[in-house]
């Protein structure tokens, strides 16, 4: 078959509206769903598209997109979810980039193999969740990663990366650094462990076990979900990338003196001996809950959440972060570092 038959609609002057939570009118030049690898493959050999720029969208749970796009978006719509394997330890479940990722989770729940119930109601699809290496309520996606497979945007070549090659930190990947916009993901496989342990200790997850006829694996994605439809807005109803602010960790010494200064700062030991701070509080602290910039503004609940009130653009949006960064390092001498990508 040769590519061209595989090449999919290219779509003019398209609107990138509901494929941003942010929920920003940006529009752009050209668009084209990927619903297969195939499709993935072509897109190198695509002479309609040749020397335009491109970028890649799932759900685009996390990105700031502050102007329209004078290029192609190439939205992932490539789905499929399946049990490829099992050893004595482990499932292996393979599902494609373009799934929802919160119905993913709730599917391998159903299935008998629970692992990934600390990260319910995550927005976004499978194949973003390498990038951004999700995590919540004391899991990262990283502890249950086995592999992925992409595609070389300027090549066609079909690529495995496994652990070591994706390079996973605090929110954080190659596919956000050096590989940021080579590639498409287009699958995700996971390792989902036979000896289950709950992971409970986050204390909103606790108090909502609490009376809970038994703490299995059903029970922590119901209160993991009833956490954050408490505390998180919906962003189909008020527009947001969820936490915009990575919880920053510092030295042991630059801690002792923060907490010198401020007793009450909220705050996680880490396994290295350095310390996460809540970035929520400390923005909190600042007063900037409920406050905004134009149609931006902080969560009046959640000081962690940048909304969008309504005719929001992406502009306002990082001038908002902006101060709120300015008067975090004023006050507590910590740099805050944004979570999502910003076009």
């Amino acid at each position: 078959m040769s590519h061209a038959s595989l090449a999919p609609e290219l779509v003019a002057d398209y609107s990138l509206r509901t494929h941003n939570t942010f929920g920003f009118d940006v529009r752009a030049r050209h668009a084209m769903k990927i619903d297969s690898v195939e499709a993935a493959v072509a897109i190198a050999a695509d002479r309609r598209i040749a020397n335009m720029a491109q970028l890649v969208l799932g759900g685009g749970s996390n990105i700031v997109l502050t102007r329209d796009f004078d290029g192609v978006a190439l939205v992932v719509g490539i789905a499929g979810k399946r049990v490829i394997g099992e050893d004595d330890d482990a499932w292996l479940v393979e599902a494609g980039a373009g799934e929802n990722w919160h119905d993913f989770v709730a599917w391998t729940l159903a299935q008998g193999m629970p692992g990934l119930e600390n990260l319910a109601l995550i927005p976004g699809t499978v194949g973003a969740a390498p990038i951004q290496n999700i995590g919540a309520y004391g899991l990262e996606m990283g502890e249950r990663f086995e592999r992925l497979g992409a595609v070389e945007l300027a090549t066609g070549e079909r690529v495995e990366f496994d652990r070591a090659a994706c390079a996973l930190g605090y929110r954080d990947s190659f596919f956000k650094r050096a590989g940021r916009g080579r590639f498409m993901i287009t699958s995700v496989v996971f390792r989902l462990p036979k000896a289950w342990t709950p992971r409970a200790e986050y204390a909103d997850v606790a108090r909502a076990l609490e009376g809970a006829a038994k703490c299995d694996a059903q029970a922590i994605f119901d209160a993991v979900v009833a956490v954050r439809r408490a505390k998180l807005p919906d962003w189909t109803v008020l527009g947001n990338a969820g936490s915009f602010f990575k919880n920053p960790v510092v030295s042991a010494q630059a801690f002792d003196a923060l907490r010198a200064r401020e007793p009450g700062v909220v705050s996680y030991p880490q396994a290295d001996g350095r310390v996460k701070l809540a970035a929520g509080w400390l923005i909190d602290r600042c007063g900037w809950k409920g406050r905004g910039i134009g149609g931006a503004a902080v969560h009046d609940r959640q000081a962690l959440v940048l909304v969008n009130r309504g005719g929001a653009t992406g502009a306002q949006v990082l001038e908002l972060a902006g101060a709120i960064r300015r008067d975090v390092l004023a006050r507590f001498d910590v740099e805050l570092e944004m979570e999502p990508v910003c076009l």
